[in-house]
């Protein structure tokens, strides 16, 4: 069974980073980052820069990563194992 982590929006910018996002854009206590495709699409996800995410905001940022990346590379960064 897995089980979501407890992530810091700090955490969940390295773990996006590691799949070529880049910050643009940060206001108040939002991050907007964006990577480009060599085709020139432009992919862009927004993450708050909270200490502790809630687990509703985390998991709404999962599912709009997942767009853009395949959800088994993306899971072990945002769920763990459990038994």
């Amino acid at each position: 069974m897995t089980r979501l982590r407890q992530s810091s929006g700090r955490e969940v910018l390295k773990a996006l980073g590691a799949f070529g996002f880049r910050v643009v854009k940060i206001q108040g206590s939002h991050a907007k980052l964006r990577r480009e495709l060599p085709s020139g699409e432009r992919q862009t996800v927004t993450v708050p820069i909270h200490k502790n995410l809630a687990p509703g905001t985390l998991r709404a940022i999962f599912r709009q990563a997942c767009r853009y990346i395949p959800e088994n590379d993306l899971r072990p960064w945002f769920f763990t194992e459990t038994e």
